[in-house]
């Protein structure tokens, strides 16, 4: 199975993506989709898939402060079952949760401030989300 990993912070006109690879343990922001249109979002994920030709997919899936799942999470969820079956991978799902904030961290740590993050910020949460899968499997791999 190909070591590439594709990653999504899904929003509903907003989705960020990162790919990683799970022999190396590292990953990396690559895009951030920006539309509400479903189908448009589903073509620029089918053009990622084809060039990275990853062998697993990773979501993010939000939780609340307590633990509990977040609202959002079975629409996402469902989400991620969509793109499984449309690219005839596995999905796997991470929580989520603070992924935005550390991204903003992490953006700032760079010299990236204030409203100068927006263009960043979606590609680097789902680096997070990723990030934190492999730091679980890559050694596994």
């Amino acid at each position: 199975m190909n070591p590439s990993v594709l990653a999504f912070d899904y929003g509903q006109k907003r989705t960020g993506v990162a790919v990683g690879d799970l022999k190396v343990g590292v990953s990396h922001p690559l895009d951030t989709i920006v539309t509400a249109d479903e189908n448009v979002r589903l073509n620029a994920i089918a053009k990622l898939v084809a060039e990275w030709q990853p062998g697993r997919l990773v979501v993010g899936v939000p939780h609340r402060e307590d633990g509990a799942p977040h609202a959002l999470a079975d629409t996402i969820r469902g989400w991620g079952a969509l793109l499984g079956d449309r690219f005839g991978l596995p999905v796997e799902y991470v929580d989520e949760t603070l992924s935005s904030f550390s991204a903003g961290l992490a953006l700032a740590e760079s010299g990236i401030k204030g409203r100068r993050q927006k263009r960043y910020l979606d590609s680097v949460a789902a680096q997070v989300i990723l990030q934190a899968y492999l730091d679980e499997h890559h050694a596994s791999a």
